[in-house]
């Protein structure tokens, strides 16, 4: 299983070699490791990668291989904590989902500020409480139309208005290659040309012209080769509902990492507000204040923004909605700021554009933005590209 497991991380273009393959083997039979799935991820992943910047692809091909399998063939099997309390998940059919009402911002935090002074002791599986499973407005994998999540991940029902809990988001890869060409055919709309630097380049018709003018000596001429001048900014929404579409937007980072010289490139999660990022390892002690960021890059940067837009409407309109912080200033008010300070905007979105008219937030950011929301498709980007080119 494991030389499988080997040839599936070169497949998945992970650079391990031999040498570190037979170094995994000697820990094991070293029982370096212990007895859980957990253990040997993290034990393979210390002998195989060698570069913290592969770390995202190997979880995702080890959890592609491993998917479903809870103990190493031999191995005592321990059952994690984790997986015993997600079994309190209570699972409720479309009518019972629907008698659940939201509360709306100001009750919410209300009750919340509530639940906090009175609870005494864990809860789990009812409809009060701060706990897990259950329907309560507050906790973790359980359901409610609005609430607050408070733990380390999400049921899946991605109807959190709020999350208490530090989580972790990682960088886009600038280096995926896959798939790119297209998009960076559909980059180029967006290209204002001039030529800079050394002379690097053969001017074939300037060579002509002086050959013939040499008596027919060869006199290569050269010029300085061409560049797109123009210049971009590109805020990159990261973590939560994104992580769906994390390949797309790997190719598009990529792409745009190829095809603009002057590229500056920012992370922010879910809306726009008073900081950015460009790390998301460091995201929590090198922000950067968007104040800065709009009085660095002039008005003659095209500004770009990538991100599903899908979250709740507090997340824009409410001071204090941001899921990860009390923002002061609302997401809508830090928006109206980046978009006066550079006119040429649009906004990528990779959730279908059939499903735009179903989502809140979508609709109002569609409107924030005047319109100029396109879909991260070829199509989308050509439209885009079109307008910011304008």
């Amino acid at each position: 299983m494991l030389i499988d497991f080997f040839h599936h991380l070169k497949a998945s273009r992970l650079p391990v070699s031999t040498k570190e393959f037979l170094t995994l083997l000697e820990a094991l039979q070293k029982h370096v490791a212990g007895h859980s799935i957990d253990e040997f991820y993290y034990l393979s992943r210390a002998c195989l990668v060698k570069d913290e910047s592969n770390y995202d692809k190997f979880d995702r091909a080890f959890g592609e291989y491993f998917r479903g399998v809870e103990k190493l063939p031999g191995l005592a099997a321990e059952i994690p904590e984790d997986w015993l309390r997600l079994l309190a998940k209570k699972h409720l059919t479309p009518e019972e989902k629907a008698k659940l009402q939201s509360l709306g911002w100001d009750k919410l935090m209300e009750e919340f500020r509530k639940r906090l002074q009175e609870q005494k002791k864990r809860h789990a599986g009812g409809s009060k409480w701060i706990g897990t499973g259950g329907s309560s407005p507050f906790g973790a994998h359980g359901y409610h139309p609005e609430g607050i999540r408070i733990g380390p991940e999400s049921a899946g029902n991605r109807t959190a208005v709020k999350v208490w809990e530090n989580r972790e988001f990682r960088n886009l890869d600038d280096k995926i290659e896959l798939g790119t060409r297209n998009i960076k055919v559909a980059l180029r709309r967006l290209r204002r040309f001039a030529r800079e630097g050394a002379s690097e380049e053969l001017d074939l018709d300037g060579t002509i012209s002086a050959t013939a003018k040499n008596a027919g000596w060869l006199d290569l001429m050269m010029r300085p080769e061409r560049h797109n001048r123009v210049k971009v900014l590109l805020f990159l929404d990261i973590g939560g509902s994104m992580d769906d579409h994390i390949r797309v937007c790997e190719e598009l980072f990529s792409a745009a990492r190829s095809e603009f010289k002057h590229l500056e490139y920012f992370y922010f999660h879910n809306c726009v507000y008073d900081h950015v990022w460009r790390d998301n390892r460091r995201r929590h002690s090198e922000r950067l204040p968007l104040w800065d960021v709009l009085h660095k890059y002039g008005p003659d940067y095209k500004l770009i923004l990538v991100g599903d837009a899908t979250m709740s409407p507090y997340e824009i309109l409410q001071p204090g909605g941001s899921v990860e912080y009390m923002n002061e200033e609302p997401g809508a008010t830090w928006m109206r700021r980046l978009l006066d300070a550079y006119p040429h905007a649009a906004w990528l979105n990779p959730e279908p554009e059939r499903l735009w008219p179903y989502r809140q937030s979508i609709g109002i950011l569609h409107s924030l933005m005047a319109g100029r929301m396109f879909p991260l498709t070829l199509d989308g980007l050509e439209r885009a590209m079109r307008l910011l080119s304008k």
